[in-house]
This record gives C-alpha cells, structure tokens and sequence, in this order.
C-alpha cells in the first residue's frame, strides 16, 4: 500500500526531535516526509524556525485514534518523544497494527520487554519491523558489534567493547533515565530481551554484568564501568540470538561485555565509583530533590559542545579458533543529540528507502538495528560521516 510519506518524525518539538528535523531538512531535499507531535502551535514554530519544506501531523500521544490516523499514513515512523515508558506505548501499538514500521532511541529495555511480551507475534505476522534503540543507545554497540564479526566471517567467541566520548545531557535523557527507578530483578537480567530458551549455560555465565578495572592495550585505556552497557549489552545479546533463530549465527555460546574507556586508572576508578552512586539514587527516595537540579525535558547541551563532542567504540573480537581482530566506530559530534540524530534518521531511512533489508521484505517483529537493518544501515551511516575501521 502507498502510502503519503516515507517518514514522519513524531516529538519534532523536542530537543533531539528538532536535531532530526533539521538533518533531514539538511541532507535529504527529495525526501516525503512530515513532522508529528502533540502541539499544533508548536510544531508550527519548529517549521517556521527551522524553514522546513515537510508537512505537520498532529496527534496526542494518549489518544490511540488519532495516532494510528497518523501512522497510516507514512511507511516509516521515528519517534524521540521519551520516557517510552510514559509516551511510547499507544504509539507503537499503532504502528505495528497500521503495518507501519518503527524506531526510536530508547534506552529503557524494561519498556521494550513489556511491549515485545505485548506484540511481537503481531508485528511478526504482519512483516512490521519494529526497531527500538536506534540512538546512541544503543546502535554503535550493536552495529559495531554486526560489523567487527562480519570482518572476521568465521564463528566468534567473544566480542569485548570500550566505549569512550564527550558531549552533554538533556533534560529528555535524564527524564528517562529517572523514570526507570529500581527495576524488578527479573528486568536486571543480562538477557532480558532474549528470545525464550536461547540463552546456554556458557553464556549465562560469562555475561554477568561486572566491574573490571584494567589495562587495555588494544584500546589504550583503562577499562571501567560503561555509563550505558547495562542497555547496550541487552540489545546486542538479542541481536546474537535472533542470528542465530534465523540461521546466521555469531557462534557457539556468544558472548558479549562492554565497559567505559578511562584515560587513566583513577579516572576509571572514581567515574566507575560515580555512575554507582548514581544507579543507587536513581533506585532511592533521593532522586526526587537530585532531580530538580538538573535540566529539565525540551533543555540540551548547546550547539558548541554538541559540535565538540564525539564517540568510539574500541572491539575486540576473539574467534573460535583463536584468531583475535580489532575494529572501531567513531563518530563527530555529542554522542547522545547530534550523532544520536543522525543515527535515528539514518535507521528510518535505511527501512523506508532500502530493497535489501536482512530477512527480506515480509520479515518483521521486535528487531534490533543489526538483525532488522544490518549493512544496508552500516553503508548509510558510513556515507553519513560515521567511520568503521578495521585497526
């Protein structure tokens, strides 16, 4: 079915929503697309500010008529109105029964666990490729994983990341972040987002999550906690499991760690120390006073340091047979806005404009960016400035 435009991007009134508005604006002239939100008035500003050339869509996201009145309309829906938690659910209900596919940058697994319990046999049946974590969170861990094991093409052991950046934080980020609180055990687990009965004793045990302080060669760092890991390591687990459901696995018993990369060993000690202290306020009383100091939803860094900003990814992938290769991702521009931006725009284009998805054209379900758009999406995002490099 045609239909009106190939993307529509929805919480366009938002800090990172209006960084995608202005990168499509910027960077794809011919493309049909639409802005979507809640606040007429508002995304007519946005549009205005911006000098955009799309259409506006409105639709409040509690009322499930006028969202799926919205969908239907476009192929591919990208949305960055977070917490998911709060804002995403009626959405994505919407898209996967208008057969509209989508992606988001949710970094909130728990979420995605309980809208995968919900619909995942749905969006498989009716081909709709429903793509969470397409930011920061926590595509560069999992594409970059995808790319390092492609470069080895031979079963994998295990993939070891470290992760390393500078940018800021908004007020949308830390709003979901705070939003999650102290999740049910079960949601700690390292393989929450596992297919059922995919998960073998070997992995279980090598995929805890952990503190490891240590010297890195290969990357030139010391290891630490990763500030996203307990996200990223989820997705790219998923990722190993899917591969592996439809015949094109990682290897025998995967497994997969990511840790932050530290300058130096005390860095490494007292930022890994912080973030601790910051998961066990988060899951306190205490982050209600902590949060009202910090920027609130629509607040971000500033164009200078979104410009400054930057991340890599250091992989070491290790083979079965002992064979070891490292990879890289590197990206200009703050991680978490200008980069995450792009990487959103790029995974809904990558569905809206590529003939050659993995799985092929009627494969759908809860997907992640390495089973659902692959090296389709690793070419965009090379062409977009985002560099793979074999070291």
């Amino acid at each position: 079915m045609e239909r009106k435009y190939q993307v529509i991007v929805y919480g366009a009134t938002g800090f990172t929503g209006k960084l995608c508005a202005k990168y499509l604006k910027d960077n794809y002239s011919d493309l049909s697309w639409a802005i979507g939100g809640r606040n007429l008035s508002k995304l007519e500003k946005i549009k205005k500010d911006l000098n955009l050339d799309c259409d506006i869509q409105v639709a409040d996201g509690e009322n499930y008529e006028e969202l799926c009145n919205l969908v239907k309309q476009t192929k591919v829906l990208m949305t960055t109105a977070g917490p998911y938690v709060k804002y995403g659910s009626l959405l994505m209900k919407a898209c996967i029964f208008e057969k509209t596919h989508y992606t988001d940058i949710t970094g909130e697994n728990h979420w995605v666990k309980s809208q995968m319990d919900l619909y995942q046999e749905e969006a498989s049946s009716k081909g709709v490729r429903v793509i969470p974590s397409c930011g920061y969170d926590s595509l560069p861990s999992d594409i970059g994983t995808f790319f390092s094991i492609k470069q080895l093409n031979k079963p994998i052991k295990k993939v070891e990341v470290f992760h390393s950046a500078a940018g800021g934080a908004s007020g949308g980020t830390i709003e979901s972040i705070f939003s999650m609180g102290k999740l049910p055990k079960e949601m700690r687990d390292p393989f929450v987002l596992n297919p059922k009965d995919t998960v073998s004793d070997i992995q279980r045990k090598e995929s805890q999550d952990s503190l490891s302080i240590r010297w890195v060669k290969e990357a030139k760092k010391w290891s630490g906690i990763g500030l996203f890991s307990v996200a990223n390591t989820r997705v790219v687990r998923r990722s190993a499991a899917l591969m592996e459901l439809n015949q094109n696995p990682y290897g025998k018993n995967f497994v997969f760690k990511e840790y932050g990369a530290y300058s130096s060993r005390r860095a490494a000690i007292f930022t890994s120390l912080g973030l601790i202290l910051s998961f066990l306020i988060i899951s306190s009383p205490l982050k209600r006073l902590v949060r009202r100091f910090l920027p609130q939803p629509g607040e971000g860094p500033s164009e200078e340091v979104r410009e400054k900003g930057w991340f890599r990814g250091i992989f070491i992938t290790e083979a079965e047979d002992g064979e070891r290769q490292v990879t890289s991702i590197y990206g200009d521009g703050d991680p978490g806005y200008k980069s995450t931006s792009k990487m959103l725009c790029e995974s809904a284009l990558t569905l809206a404009l590529s003939d050659n998805l993995p799985g092929g054209e009627n494969f759908g379900g809860f997907l992640t960016p390495a089973s659902g758009l692959g090296m389709p999406l690793i070419e965009r995002l090379k062409k977009a400035g985002i560099k793979f490099t074999v070291e």
